[in-house]
């Protein structure tokens, strides 16, 4: 059984017509002069198996009116960015877009996880041209964004390849170092968001 039922095609569409909205964002702003956005962007959708545990985990009915309406990560995509405030140029852009509203935000940069994870996390509602789980048209899909710098990336990375090896020995000494790790990347990222500041000041003069 797919969860997405009939609506995994519009799933697929819809991942493509957010790509194309946030390369014309980025577009935009370089043809304005402006730094790019960002550095490149992925996406997924989830699979029927991840959406299924997810459902059960979280003690939703494994329905597709769960899968689109209670969970909202079935789209999700990844912004990497150069730079700290790259990340707010994005939302400033996201907040600005008469296509799309952000209705959750999550700031793991300013208060990073335990392990030391960071990264920003939108949930956009999106106006789509198709039909959605609730029978309309235009319909509304919830699309999941992760912002990070290209430390940020890395780092999460690393940590989701540690999290699925198994027989790993020490691993407390492990997550210690991870998150070591974590904080020498953040405090690089504000040393290059201060080059890049003075670097501008610089130019304006």
């Amino acid at each position: 059984m797919d969860i997405y039922g009939q609506y995994h095609d519009s799933l697929i569409l819809i991942q493509k017509l957010m790509t194309d909205r946030l390369e014309e964002l980025n577009r935009q702003v370089c043809e304005n002069g402006q730094a790019k956005l960002y550095e490149h962007l992925t996406s997924r959708i989830k699979t029927n198996a991840s959406m299924v545990e997810k459902c059960q985990r979280k003690g939703y009915p494994v329905t597709t009116e769960s899968a689109l309406r209670r969970c909202r990560d079935a789209i999700g995509f990844r912004i990497v960015c150069n730079f700290i405030d790259d990340i707010s140029r994005n939302l400033r852009a996201l907040n600005q877009a008469d296509w799309c509203t952000i209705v959750k935000e999550k700031d793991y940069i300013t208060h990073a996880k335990p392990n030391g994870y960071r990264s920003y996390h939108v949930i956009l509602d999106l106006t789509t041209p198709y039909e959605d789980v609730d029978g309309h048209t235009p319909g509304h899909y919830y699309v999941e964004i992760q912002l990070r710098t290209i430390a940020m990336d890395s780092w999460a990375s690393l940590e989701h390849e540690m999290k699925y090896k198994h027989n790993i020995k020490d691993p407390e000494r492990i997550e210690r170092e991870l998150k070591r790790c974590a904080e020498q990347l953040a405090s690089c990222d504000i040393q290059m968001q201060t080059i890049r500041q003075l670097i501008h000041e610089n130019d304006k003069e």
